[in-house]
């Protein structure tokens, strides 16, 4: 797939991070040199800038907070197979899923049948129950439409490549779940599997392909007669059949797809001997079988998880290879809230040009009859047109598409090899609920990265303020370059790895998703990180200043009570920072032990190097007072109160226009 939202995010935020702190570093310079400033000051001076701007721990607390959230996916049956992915799931626009498998069980029953005369039979039992009931419309079944019976379950059952047979009472099966439904009614049929096998090798075989729509077999029959079985989609079945009442079974075949009904065709044709390898060319003056009408039973918790999908603002569309009127009903049984009245079909697509092509398609919600190249047309238009875009798949031609997505999400269970390989993501259970749960997780992962950037930019703005006021003032820096690393590495490094476990937001599911080109740094963020960042900044300064210039306190102890300050400042903002919108008092502390641990072994790493002897040299530092100690706690906590009324004010009602917006559209 194409970069991650997070990766494209995080590439803008550096580069510009990047370009400001070196524009910064030479205006100052060049400002140093022309008041005649040494060029090993200057040197100093720019490296100490160039320490405070850049946040050093921020790729090691993103990689823990993308890491802590691909564990959650996988309690949720969601596998990573790349780390990004995780975000990116949280970022898309739209799914487009398949149908069988994914919204459904894929638990395909044969339940009702329409002979060649239109008669309807009807198979009790589900999955691969292997008896079942068999009724007509007018409730016995006569001798004649068994015979009818037979031979369209044994047409379709010998045109096959799935395995079927029961061991101990246990059914074993495996292999494609049409071909399943058709040997399951085979065998509630008593046609033993010696009267499907086919005698004339693979030559007497062409296999399912999506681009064809049917598969056929050659098979020798009792005496020294031969006969091609064909099963496959209606409307490439019929054709090539010789049909005495066509509109009679356009009828019948109406009702079954209309009821949510997969069906297929079936039909035969009688040879004396084979002519060479079996072929297409063999496919006419087929002798008309009936309908087979599947019932895939949708997935219990697909309604709702598809209801909250669209909640969150993502745009949910169906891709499948089945009939349109069985694709229409299927979304419509979906969610009341979901009632497309058009299905797109690979037929119509091919049809249209662009961008007649492009406008159908980002109007359309439900695609029928889809081909694997028109798949990967359609994410490539919505792609195109800014979405973006998971794609779910299970299948060897499904792998196009899933390399093309932003996110590819395969198949665990039923998926092939081939799927896995070109996914990003891997469903264990195959089930769309757990994509919903993955977005969820997603989301919840982008949340603790902007948490981690405003705690280290916020920081980096305070320090780079610090400097460049008391640069400005005349007074030596008030911070040395190791001290800027302690504080960056050591007390910041415990906190902001912490906040990658934070818990998910409550109106994390009820927010439209972010606007694809909306960078980290929103309007949101440029304000808070300023705020609190420039706020921190001058009461470090003024501190300083106040220290240095007012109570005669020599350049290392001023120096050490700020250094104090800061961390402490650090300490309770990590507190404001575990959430852009909730009171820091309305969390409870123990729904993240591990930053009050943090939080509380940050305070303390830096009581203990104030009083080693081996560290006080290194960072230039003492022990203070507890009173020093406790007026420079009291003084930090005023950041509180600082970012519990941006909160209030600003945040948190613009958090609720933007879901009252995204619910009214």
């Amino acid at each position: 797939g194409g970069k991650t939202p997070l990766l494209l995010r995080m590439e803008t935020f550096t580069n510009r991070l990047s370009i400001v702190t070196v524009l910064l570093a030479l205006l100052i310079g060049l400002g140093q040199y022309a008041r005649g400033t040494e060029l090993a000051e200057i040197f100093l001076l720019t490296a100490a800038l160039a320490v405070s701007a850049i946040p050093e721990g921020l790729p090691m607390a993103i990689t823990v907070a993308l890491s802590a959230a691909s564990s959650r996916m996988g309690q949720r049956n969601v596998i990573v197979r790349h780390l990004p992915a995780v975000e990116a799931l949280g970022s898309c626009t739209v799914i487009a899923s398949d149908k069988t498998g994914t919204l459904t069980a894929n638990r395909l029953t044969i339940t009702r049948l329409i002979l060649p005369d239109g008669e309807a039979l009807d198979i009790g039992g589900e999955g691969l129950e292997l008896e079942g009931d068999l009724t007509s419309e007018t409730g016995d079944v006569s001798d004649a439409q068994r015979q009818k019976l037979r031979a369209l379950a044994e047409a379709g059952a010998a045109t096959n490549e799935a395995t079927l047979r029961e061991e101990d009472g246990t059914v074993l099966a495996q292999g494609d779940s049409v071909d399943l439904a058709f040997l399951v009614l085979a065998t509630k049929l008593e046609i033993g599997p010696d009267s499907l096998r086919n005698d004339c090798a693979e030559r007497a075989v062409i296999p399912y392909e999506s681009d064809n729509g049917f598969s056929a077999s050659l098979r020798q029959m009792p005496g020294d007669e031969y006969q091609i079985s064909v099963k496959g989609a209606p409307e490439t079945i019929l054709p090539m059949c010789a049909l005495p009442d066509r509109a009679r079974l356009d009828k019948r075949l109406h009702e079954l797809t209309s009821s949510g009904h997969r069906v297929l065709a079936v039909a035969r044709r009688r040879l004396a001997a084979p002519q060479g390898e079996l072929s297409r060319d063999d496919l006419h003056s087929l002798e008309f079988l009936g309908f087979a009408g599947l019932i895939d039973p949708l997935r219990s918790e697909v309604p709702e998880a598809v209801g909250a999908a669209r909640a969150a603002g993502v745009n949910i569309l169906m891709i499948t290879g089945d009939h349109p009127e069985t694709a229409l009903a299927i979304a419509h049984d979906i969610s009341p809230g979901w009632q497309p009245e058009h299905v797109m079909t690979g037929r119509e697509l091919n049809r249209l040009e662009d961008p007649a092509r492009q406008k159908a398609i980002l109007e359309s919600q439900v695609f029928a009859r889809v081909e694997p190249a028109q798949k990967h047309m359609i994410v490539s238009v919505l792609q195109d047109a800014g979405h973006f875009v998971a794609v779910t798949g299970d299948g060897v031609n499904d792998a196009p598409a899933l390399k093309k997505a932003h996110v590819g999400v395969a198949m665990g269970a039923g998926g092939t090899d081939v799927a896995r390989a070109a996914s990003d993501l891997i469903i264990t259970d195959d089930s769309f609920a757990s994509i919903v749960a993955g977005i969820e997780e997603g989301r919840a992962a982008y949340d603790n990265v902007r948490k981690i950037i405003w705690l280290l930019i916020s920081t980096a703005i305070s320090e780079v303020a610090i400097f460049v006021l008391a640069l400005f003032a005349g007074l030596p820096l008030p911070l040395t370059a190791v001290q800027i690393l302690w504080l960056n590495l050591v007390t910041e490094g415990i906190q902001d790895i912490s906040l990658a476990f934070e818990g998910k937001e409550p109106d994390l599911m009820r927010r439209p998703p972010r606007a694809p080109k909306e960078p980290i740094f929103n309007r949101q963020m440029i304000e808070q990180c300023l705020m609190m960042g420039i706020y921190v900044g001058i009461i470090a300064f003024g501190l300083f200043y106040f220290l240095y210039e007012m109570q005669g306190y020599s350049v290392e102890e001023s120096r050490n009570l700020t250094l104090l300050f800061l961390v402490l400042f650090n300490n309770f903002h990590t507190l404001n920072c575990r959430s852009e919108t909730r009171s820091v008092f309305a969390i409870p502390l123990k729904a993240n032990p591990l930053l009050i641990g943090s939080v509380a072994g940050a305070q303390l790493l830096h009581i203990a190097a104030m009083h080693l002897p081996f560290m006080q040299p290194v960072l230039e530092i003492a022990p203070v007072s507890f009173r020093d100690w406790s007026e420079a706690l009291g003084l930090a906590a005023t950041v509180l109160i600082l970012g519990e009324a941006y909160k209030v004010f600003i945040a948190r009602p613009r958090a609720r226009r933007a879901i009252a917006s995204a619910a009214a559209a």
